[in-house]
């Protein structure tokens, strides 16, 4: 028999929060029911199987903060204690820890109790636990959601309008958003991703332990990173080879590796253009996570002559008795590539080189006010998974997500077509006027 269980969420970036959940559930083969999930709440009651298939569904979680094993819920604490005795599996939880070392939590969402709440706790006497009370490593960790309604924008509630009880199960991976803070990075730029979503961005990829993980425009690495600490072991590649090489040897994508203790899973950078790629087709590629370049700072560019005639005979030039672009000072022409372009390669590489299953993740730019549908990059052989958008002020950026369904999949596809009239880059500086 299935056991209730109680998903206490963040409530931000909830666009990406039943993706995220979702990709975790497949990951570890939890059969999940998310016909009552609500967008607008950070609350989930869900069935499982048992405290493990909970304790793996969350513990990666970062969208998460923990999932307890669910004892009711009320709309005040005399409510809730009735809600707790009228559960069919209450004398069983009774009886399962009424000897266990334990201490009591309370947790507060969108307002703060001026409630006693030592009068609170012993309020739950009828539980009849004996054990000892343990504030510091105590067996078992039971506790008070509250949730309250603001009075305001700028003034938090003070009486709760629901309330849960449950015993904790697992706290979630937040933790890591602190860990991986872009500001306490030795090596970082101007485009380094934020930690946040790059970590669920990762979640969502189903990066896993002990896989390899690509990042074709890793620029500072960001989600190399987040790769690194999901246990995959991480290559990346990029066009500018200032990225690579970083700010000396106490600034670089390695010594990030360092800092985390993740250096065995850094398998290296290459400077290389994607588009003229190097990895060798045996090597196994199981999850690709980027961020490809929408040309702001710069056009878009790749490896290529813009005019070719103006190079025709200069091959053979060299430099003291060497060819020049066999020199390592050597600087290769590029030519301008537009982001359609770039995406549909992406695609393509994908079809070719992840196993069937595997995950293709990145993010594409939009702008919010162009009066025409968002046309999102398609492929026969892959299935558009995920499409979690991100809202500024004027523009958005996507979260597509695709899986490798092989040869077989006969999806829908757009390569070849030209998605905006606009140029993203164009757009941006113009403030989108």
């Amino acid at each position: 028999m299935k056991k209730k269980y109680l998903v206490y969420m963040v409530q931000v970036h909830s666009n990406f929060r039943r993706a995220e959940l979702e990709s975790l559930a497949d990951l570890y083969q939890l059969e999940i029911d998310f016909s009552s999930y609500r967008d607008d709440s950070p609350f989930f009651v869900v069935e499982l199987e048992d405290d493990k298939a909970a304790s793996d569904w969350i513990k990666r979680s970062i969208l998460s903060r923990a999932i307890y094993e669910y004892w009711g819920e009320g709309d005040n604490l005399h409510e809730l204690h009735e809600s707790i005795r009228g559960q069919p599996f209450y004398e069983k939880y009774k009886s399962d820890n009424r000897t266990k070392t334990f201490k009591f939590e309370f947790e507060s969402y969108r307002g703060s109790s001026k409630a006693n709440r030592v009068k609170q706790i012993e309020s739950f006497s009828y539980v009849e636990f004996q054990g000892k009370i343990d504030m510091k490593r105590p067996q078992e960790i039971f506790t008070v959601i509250e949730e309250y309604e603001p009075i305001s924008d700028n003034l938090p509630g003070t009486v709760p309008i629901k309330l849960f009880f449950g015993r904790l199960i697992q706290c979630s991976d937040r933790a890591a958003v602190e860990k991986y803070d872009l500001k306490k990075r030795p090596y970082k730029g101007t485009t380094s991703f934020e930690a946040e979503l790059s970590l669920v961005s990762a979640n969502i990829a189903q990066v896993k332990p002990g896989s390899i993980m690509y990042d074709p425009f890793s620029g500072t690495g960001s989600f190399l990173c987040s790769g690194g600490h999901y246990g995959a072991l991480v290559i990346g590649s990029d066009i500018d080879g200032r990225m690579i090489r970083g700010k000396g040897a106490q600034h670089n994508i390695s010594t990030n590796f360092e800092m985390y203790g993740d250096s065995a899973r850094f398998l290296n950078v290459l400077t290389m253009d994607f588009t003229h790629n190097a990895l060798r087709r045996t090597l196994v590629i199981d999850t690709i996570l980027c961020d490809p370049p929408y040309g702001i700072r710069e056009g878009i560019k790749v490896l290529g002559a813009k005019n070719p005639e103006r190079f025709i005979g200069k091959e053979n030039v060299e430099i003291d008795g060497t060819k020049a672009f066999a020199r390592r000072d050597y600087i290769p022409t590029k030519k301008p590539y537009s982001l359609d372009a770039l995406l549909d390669d992406l695609l393509q590489y994908a079809s070719e080189r992840l196993p069937v299953g595997g995950r293709l993740a990145f993010w594409m730019p939009t702008a919010n006010d162009e009066n025409i549908e968002t046309i999102v990059p398609l492929h026969s052989n892959l299935e558009l998974r995920y499409n979690c958008v991100q809202e500024f002020n004027k523009w958005s950026r996507r979260l597509l997500v695709y899986i490798n369904r092989g040869s077989e999949y006969s999806g829908n596809e757009n390569i070849g077509q030209k998605r905006s009239q606009a140029n993203f880059r164009d757009r941006y500086f113009s403030h989108f006027n």
